[in-house]
């Protein structure tokens, strides 16, 4: 069956006339009828009812046209979505963790100079959203820890941003150059908000264990950088967050690294492995020219492995 049968059928359907039909479909009154005959042979049904002077529909004609009109007007609709689309500005849909962690909306900075015509959708979510919009497709690329990620997600590790704490300047860590992983024991500690967070959160418990202890947690809940950073200033908590953690240049609080060891959290670039956009390989490029000329992979390390916190030395 071809759709130009389809059409000759509804034509002809519309008018009740060979002669009229095939001047609508500007084809000759022997061609338009060779092919619904060829129609009606292939359903096995007689559409039409044809005398010398008239022309009607059978029962099984008029059920038939109910039919074939929708699947020319679906036809139609499929290929003015695709006029559309081809003559649309190509779209980007990226998730980005918190306004606060600036990874991701760097890599997108790059992104759109370089390639100014490319519409770009930020969706802030956790990571635990980020991978359910991922498979159903409601985003092309996110962000996060990709030892937690599904099986059917990818990741490019683009980052190893150094791992530290958000102290009041009045603190005693404001004061050193380096803050050792064996202090935070002392010190009640801020994680993220588990919905968002919930990889870097379990990271920042694994150093402290390896450390030789357990963290004591701050009870409370946040649900914004901004928030957090406020109750660092309250001395109520300090705050352990990689250095792309926008507040940690809050004014009133100091950020220091932590050594003893030197500890990196990975940020990968996370996309469903069945996701068809074309759009993908140019985030990875853009990042990857981020990366190079900000150092984001220095130290070079192989991406770390599922479960232990990847520590590397300071070069």
């Amino acid at each position: 069956m071809e759709l130009r049968q389809l059409r000759y059928f509804v034509t002809l359907a519309e008018e009740l006339h060979f002669g009229r039909a095939a001047a609508r479909e500007h084809i000759v009154q022997s061609a338009l009828s060779q092919q619904i005959q060829r129609l009606e042979r292939e359903l096995g049904v007689r559409l039409l009812n044809r005398s010398t002077h008239h022309v009607d529909l059978t029962a099984a004609g008029a059920a038939f046209l109910v039919e074939a009109r929708q699947i020319l007007d679906h036809v139609g609709r499929a290929a003015q979505a695709a006029r559309n689309a081809a003559g649309s500005a190509p779209v980007l849909r990226a998730g980005i963790i918190d306004a606060g962690y600036d990874t991701m909306p760097q890599i997108l900075r790059e992104l759109q100079h370089a390639h100014p015509g490319l519409t770009i959708h930020q969706v802030e979510a956790g990571t635990p959203e980020q991978y359910r919009q991922l498979a159903d497709g409601r985003l092309d690329i996110a962000i996060g820890h990709a030892s937690q990620a599904p099986a059917e997600v990818t990741s490019k590790l683009v980052r190893l941003d150094p791992l530290g704490v958000l102290v009041p300047d009045e603190h005693r860590f404001a004061e050193l150059g380096g803050v050792p992983v064996a202090a935070l024991a002392d010190e009640l500690l801020l994680l993220g908000e588990e919905s968002q967070t919930p990889e870097l959160n379990q990271f920042v418990i694994t150093l402290c264990r390896s450390a030789g202890f357990a963290p004591a947690v701050y009870e409370g809940t946040v649900q914004s950088s901004r928030a957090a950073a406020d109750l660092v200033l309250q001395h109520r908590c300090v705050h352990c967050v990689p250095s792309s953690f926008r507040t940690s240049n809050r004014p009133g609080t100091t950020w220091r690294p932590l050594v003893e060891p030197a500890t990196h959290y990975p940020w990968s670039l996370l996309w469903h492995q069945d996701n068809p956009s074309p759009h993908i390989a140019t985030v990875i490029d853009s990042a990857r020219r981020l990366a190079e000329r900000l150092g984001w992979l220095e130290p070079i390390g192989s991406e770390p492995g599922e479960g232990a916190p990847s520590v590397t030395s300071h070069p």
